[in-house]
């Protein structure tokens, strides 16, 4: 089992910064891929940023490129989501995920198998 605390969120007025923390505990030895997730009210679960965790390669969907940036703390076996210029449809849960090894699609969520709480992000303009 793996456990994941996601922290960090808040609210931001338009044109600000965020950075999500996903702390992971308990055996994460069968992780390969982390990643960000975020479901708006009324919409489904869509994936942001995925990082491997063994070399840190990141992954991203092109709506995110050049403004979030997903990074880990391997020694504090943390994971991070930096999201700068920050828009009001940016607000939603924010949710981090451990592949736990499964196979599938990289920013399809049922390719992961643990998941955190969330975290809210409201971005006022």
């Amino acid at each position: 089992q793996v456990q994941l605390v996601e922290s960090g969120g808040g609210s931001v007025q338009a044109g600000g910064s965020l950075r999500l923390s996903c702390a992971a505990s308990g055996y994460t030895d069968n992780n390969n891929f982390m990643a960000w997730f975020r479901q708006a009210p009324g919409k489904g679960r869509e994936g942001l940023a995925a990082i491997y965790i063994h070399d840190s390669t990141p992954y991203y969907e092109d709506f995110v490129k050049g403004r979030f940036t997903i990074s880990q703390d391997k020694a504090k076996n943390t994971v991070y989501l930096q999201m700068n210029n920050l828009k009001p449809e940016d607000t939603a849960i924010y949710y981090c995920a451990a592949d736990g090894g499964r196979s599938g699609v990289l920013l399809q969520p049922e390719k992961y198998t643990y998941w955190g709480q969330g975290t809210q992000v409201t971005v006022s303009s």
